[in-house]
């Protein structure tokens, strides 16, 4: 019998410790007998008993800016009358370990389990298991900390697992992927979980080519002329790219790997179109983006940018007079087409006052057909008359636009078998050739993203050249 009211009384005292308000009486002030505080005779419960909210509130705001989103700690909180929830809600079905030993084996992600406070989070809980007895306030403050703790590290791995560590918006300035990053109503939600394990399984990357990527991490696969912690920052770097929310909607897709010049054609998961591509040199970078192609143009009309126009259409009709004739460009001053293109002395002409356009026809530089897309930099996939620089390893040559070796294959991926697809044909095969604008039925997303790594379809990673250097850019960004 003496057991169990002893047995009674410590569930008592542990109830007063997680709660976050004690209900005081505000008259008649009454003895009571608190077997879980140390309460001398004749004292009452008002001036013995600690606030505790009171208490919350100060550790709250003095660790407030080492949490990780103080903010929105602090609106849950509030809305929870500041008590421990969490703690009360993880710790008696074992939950609070089950976060642990997923932030602990955050090395499979590529990712340090110290960014997640996986070490002092299981002190803390280590600490105040084994801590029965003592002052209930320090015990108290100790639990308030474990809380904290708990929640900085649940939300920080939650969100770096769904949409990465890193802004890839805020790191590089040829960057327009729609990418999706985690808002305030999202975290309160992971705040109020109650089967902890199911949402943590729930968030693991599935995807193939994470999945290839951790296996590589694991494995310790080498790349040639590479340490094994070179080959592993760079798996590390490209399982953070791969966590980033910014692939293309939709069952079929076209994505542009620029790193790796290549150009795939995904559809319902499956490869059905891959082809070789070139993209733009170091200094006319092709940027990183995502959007939809909407239409195709047939035989397309080259309106030629003003600084291609003055660093290289100048030089060559400086040079030869009959140069802009040769390759079928109209000159055009103060928007009217000038006829005598030979009697101009391009060496004095004031260029800025000068527009060029290429006529369709063999020798267009966007070749027969050009596939159109919205997007902030006016880029667009092509074809190209100069078919040798698809058999060059590093083809970082063009202005920025991409290249693509099979236009017809990727014309009739994206068409289909039909009466538009074969109009693009006619089109494309006319003597006297036509610009001519040709929509898609339903618009294709389109991706043109960078990775140093990726796996073929066989589940084998590729390792490419970091041509433009943004995989230093990721990287020293990781560290801070």
């Amino acid at each position: 019998m003496k057991t169990l009211l002893n047995s009674c009384i410590l569930l008592l005292g542990i109830s007063v410790l997680l709660s976050c308000k004690v209900k005081r009486p505000v008259v008649n002030p009454v003895v009571v007998q608190q077997p879980s505080i140390p309460v001398p005779d004749k004292v009452t419960i008002k001036q013995n008993i600690p606030d505790f909210e009171l208490e919350f509130k100060k550790i709250l705001d003095y660790k407030s800016p080492g949490l990780s989103y103080p903010a929105v700690t602090a609106a849950f909180y509030q809305s929870h009358n500041f008590q421990p929830v969490l703690v009360r809600r993880f710790t008696p079905a074992g939950q609070l370990d089950t976060l642990i030993a997923y932030l602990e084996a955050s090395g499979q992600h590529g990712l340090d389990p110290e960014r997640f406070y996986a070490s002092d989070l299981k002190k803390m809980s280590d600490r105040l298991h084994h801590k029965k007895s003592g002052n209930v306030l320090n015990r108290y403050k100790d639990t308030v900390a474990l809380e904290l703790t708990v929640a900085s590290s649940l939300l920080k791995y939650s969100n770096v697992l769904q949409f990465g560590l890193v802004n890839p918006l805020k790191i590089y300035p040829e960057y327009f992927a729609e990418t999706m990053g985690p808002d305030s109503i999202l975290m309160m939600r992971v705040l109020e979980l109650k089967n902890l394990k199911s949402y943590l399984d729930s968030i693991q990357p599935v995807t193939g080519q994470y999945l290839a990527l951790q296996a590589a991490l694991k494995a310790q696969v080498l790349v040639p002329e590479k340490s094994l912690t070179e080959t592993e920052q760079l798996l590390k770097l490209n399982l953070e790219r791969l966590r980033w929310k910014n692939r293309p909607p939709g069952q079929k897709y076209v994505r542009v790997n620029i790193a790796d010049f290549s150009l795939d054609v995904i559809d319902k998961g499956k490869l059905i179109l891959r082809m070789k591509v070139c993209v733009g040199e170091v200094d006319k970078q092709t940027p990183q983006l995502s959007s939809l192609i909407y239409s195709v143009q047939v035989n397309p009309v080259w309106n030629i940018p003003e600084s291609i126009a003055q660093n290289e259409i100048l030089k060559y009709a400086s040079r030869d007079k009959y140069y802009l004739a040769n390759n079928n460009i109209n000159a055009f001053k103060n928007g009217r087409q000038v006829w005598d293109l030979e009697a101009i002395d391009w060496k004095k002409a004031d260029i800025g006052s000068y527009s060029f356009k290429q006529k369709p026809g063999m020798k267009n530089s966007l070749g027969k057909i050009k596939f159109l897309f919205k997007n902030e930099s006016s880029v667009y996939l092509h074809d190209t008359p100069v078919k040798s620089a698809f058999n060059q390893k590093n083809r970082a040559v063009s202005h920025g636009c991409v290249r693509v070796e099979k236009p017809m294959e990727l014309a009739l991926a994206l068409f289909g078998e039909g009466a538009k697809y074969d109009l693009i044909k006619r089109a494309m095969q006319r003597g006297y050739p036509r610009e001519k604008y040709i929509g898609l039925p339903t618009a294709i997303p389109i991706s043109l993203a960078y990775f140093t790594a990726l796996a073929d379809q066989k589940g084998k990673v590729i390792f490419n050249e970091d041509i433009y250097g943004l995989d230093g850019v990721l990287a020293n960004e990781m560290k801070k």
